[in-house]
């Protein structure tokens, strides 16, 4: 994510990978809401993100070509869509918690000094969005040194979805690691679930990790369980949109199962996500949010259909994985052992 010559959120449609490499200037915040709804911008640092560069990229806009019938000619007007404007982006996707933590930053920018002009408090919006953006990219390079630990030469990481540079302003969160790793001249293979139904895994991960010559081969979903059995799994590595106070952690659909998966097969878990994706608030992944999407993602694929016409569906986009299933979480602020407890989040380190 950057800002394109005029001032817009410029992002990497990923909904178009692995087929097209296509970017997109975002203007406007039914413009930005509609991306992340539709997944052309995903992954849960991401969407924090392009939330708040979106949302400084659609003021700047307002205040110089218009937002409907007229500019954003004085301060109230500027307040009031930004309210207006977090707000929609707020409901674009319920689970993600960086979602709200970056807009409640950004409107955390309008109480400083209430009394600024409107050209001020636009540059200083935009000002905060880079500072989350920067803050983010540090956290993933903390990320990756701190995970890094957990790896071995010659060791076969498992992931799911996409926590790569895609889903984030840097290198990643769960792939963070891997990169570290590989960086350090260590040998690492990753095996990709493929993740149904969207398949972020095959589509993304696969095309990042190939492009960053880091060896790995996609797996079904239904496979992880074999592969793991036949002894070609150390570690498994995942994000989390949402971790709870006791540990419980909610990522990408089919997350949950590997979690089992691996505590059978007596398989590290380890859940890597920024501590923006804390959530000290809600006691267990009970509280939670979890979003459900269209029932077309799952009775279609590449717009063809591959269910029975007139079958029900059941489409939620994450589910939950109990800390007992969870060996380590790693942020920036380093690796963590169970039992876990965050009464509140770490302290995020400054922008590198």
């Amino acid at each position: 994510m950057q800002w394109s010559p005029d001032g817009a959120l410029r992002i990497v449609d990923q909904r178009r990978l692995p087929g097209e490499f296509v970017e997109r200037d975002l203007r406007t915040v039914a413009e930005v809401a509609e991306a992340i709804r539709t997944l052309a911008v995903r992954g849960a640092p991401a969407i924090g993100v392009a939330a708040a560069m979106g949302l400084a990229a659609a003021v700047w806009h307002a205040t110089r070509v218009g937002a409907g019938p007229a500019l954003l000619a004085d301060v109230a007007a500027v307040r009031a869509f930004v309210h207006g404007g977090a707000a929609e982006l707020r409901a674009a996707r319920p689970t993600a918690v960086n979602l709200g933590w970056a807009l409640d930053r950004m409107r955390d920018v309008l109480d400083r000094d209430p009394g600024v002009g409107v050209t001020p408090l636009t540059a200083a919006l935009r000002a905060e969005a880079e500072a989350i953006r920067a803050e983010d990219e540090a956290m993933c390079a903390a990320i990756g040194a701190a995970g890094r630990e957990l790896l071995r030469d010659g060791m076969r990481v498992l992931t799911h979805c996409n926590a790569g540079a895609l889903a984030t302003a840097g290198i990643g969160t769960a792939l963070a690691p891997v990169y570290a790793a590989v960086e350090a001249g260590l040998r690492i293979e990753v095996f990709a679930d493929e993740t149904r139904p969207l398949l972020q895994g095959s589509r993304l991960t696969a095309w990042e990790l190939a492009r960053a010559g880091v060896p790995v081969t996609v797996i079904t979903d239904g496979m992880a369980g074999s592969v793991m059995a036949a002894g070609k799994i150390d570690l498994v590595l995942v994000g989390a949109d949402r971790i709870a106070a006791n540990g419980d952690s909610a990522n990408k659909i089919g997350t949950y199962a590997l979690a089992v998966l691996a505590k059978h097969h007596r398989i590290p878990f380890v859940v890597v996500a920024p501590s923006s994706s804390i959530d000290a608030r809600a006691p267990t992944g009970a509280e939670i949010p979890i979003e459900e999407r269209g029932a077309d993602e799952v009775t279609h694929l590449a717009g063809a259909r591959v269910a029975a016409a007139g079958a029900t569906v059941f489409n939620p986009a994450f589910d939950v994985t109990p800390a007992a299933l969870i060996s380590h979480i790693v942020t920036e602020a380093g690796v963590l052992c169970a039992p876990f407890r965050f009464d509140h989040a770490p302290i995020a380190l400054p922008p590198a």
